[in-house]
């Protein structure tokens, strides 16, 4: 009979120890399912942030560049304005003419550069980026990819072209 005895001692083992192994395998598999969602969490969680700070930038530019087409508007007035500037005054009456010109364009220019526009630099190197080549000329005087005339000013707005500035280049 202790054989027996055995015999049912070891199959209880047995089933003890499968029970045990099936009881592993669950937890093994419930620790994979658990470090997979974990990561999907932080992937998800990752995601939420960099859209979070891409809508934060998208507003960011939406604001610095709302007036953009109201400011690209209004440079062609203050061209005539300068254009006007440009005479020689004959007398009295004319001389304060051109000043009263000088001191709009001036107050112009201040009400633009508190909305970010400013102007584009034209001296010295040609920019692709900031400059429109429009002629290249021969000249003695200055040297090849300079600036040699300027045809019309160039804005920028927050660090962005407005409007190119229209120059004409030394061969």
């Amino acid at each position: 009979m202790s054989e027996d005895i055995k015999t049912e001692q070891v199959a209880d083992e047995n089933i003890e120890l499968e029970a045990i192994s099936q009881e592993s395998a669950k937890i093994l598999d419930l620790e994979k399912q658990l470090g997979e969602l974990t990561d999907k969490y932080y992937r998800a969680n990752a995601d939420f942030e960099n859209l979070r700070k891409r809508v934060e930038k998208e507003k960011a530019d939406i604001a610095s560049y709302s007036n953009e087409k109201f400011a690209r508007d209004l440079l062609p007035v203050i061209d005539a304005l300068e254009i006007g500037s440009n005479f020689t005054p004959e007398d009295e009456f004319s001389s304060k003419i051109k000043e009263g010109i000088e001191l709009s364009i001036n107050e112009f220019k201040k009400a633009l550069e508190k909305h970010g526009v400013t102007a584009v630099s034209t001296d010295g190197e040609f920019d692709p980026n900031v400059h429109n080549a429009i002629m290249r000329v021969d000249s003695d005087t200055v040297e090849s990819g300079k600036i040699v005339q300027v045809m019309q000013k160039g804005y920028l707005i927050n660090g962005r072209v407005l409007r190119p500035a229209m120059v004409s280049i030394a061969n």
